[in-house]
């Protein structure tokens, strides 16, 4: 798409580095650079205030990239590409059927309602929980890493979903301050929601995560 669009040598496509490496990857084949920007908190897509303060006179594109299901604020990032002259593009995750969306919707819910210590992403429109990502916050205490590893230990498959942010990645390292992106790659943990998932393996996933957040402090 950026090669159709006419991008190119000389031209700059702001992309988010909490992510795969893919989407930096398709802009240096293009011939442009990736420029990298924050992202929100909450969504963990692209913050649109970190997009426009990232746009220079060489920046042609945006690529937006909907992040565990949860969708970008896209409305506030067209309008910022048209007030500066750019492309917008969107890159989704695959579709799920309606009937796997509502199931994964409920468990977490489920979820939401009974985890202590850490803190869940919380219910939001349009969310359709492809991977369920909750923040495992240190301050001194036990870590996402020992968090983790303490619950593989009970038999829960959790993952870490972004271990290192693109713009700490060689061939893409950059000089910039990315405050809510390396938050987030330090905090996240995602853990199962699928929607075969039983009450009772629910159940354990709940026991195992608030045996260990009472270790943490409070997730407000």
């Amino acid at each position: 798409m950026l090669s159709a669009a006419g991008v190119g040598a000389g031209d700059e496509v702001i992309v988010p580095a909490f992510g795969t490496i893919e989407v930096a990857e398709a802009v240096s084949r293009a011939g442009a650079t990736p420029v990298f920007a924050d992202i929100d908190p909450v969504t963990y897509c692209l913050d649109p205030a970190a997009v426009e303060a990232a746009v220079t006179p060489e920046t042609v594109a945006v690529v937006v990239v909907h992040r565990f299901g949860r969708p970008a604020d896209i409305a506030r990032l067209h309008e910022i590409g048209q007030r500066h002259g750019l492309l917008v593009l969107e890159q989704g995750e695959s579709e799920m059927p309606y009937e796997d969306v509502a199931q994964r919707r409920e468990r977490a819910a489920y979820l939401d309602r009974r985890l202590r210590g850490v803190v869940t992403p919380g219910s939001s429109g349009g969310h359709t929980y492809q991977q369920y990502v909750v923040r495992v916050p240190g301050n001194g205490r036990p870590d996402r890493d020992a968090f983790a590893r303490a619950l593989k230990a009970k038999g829960i498959d959790c993952r870490v979903p972004v271990k290192t942010p693109v713009h700490r990645m060689p061939g893409f390292r950059r000089d910039v301050c990315l405050p809510e992106t390396e938050r987030a790659a330090d905090e996240t943990l995602s853990l199962p929601v699928d929607a075969s998932l039983t009450r009772r393996e629910m159940n354990r996933i709940v026991g195992a995560c608030n045996a260990l957040g009472g270790l943490l402090q409070p997730a407000f």
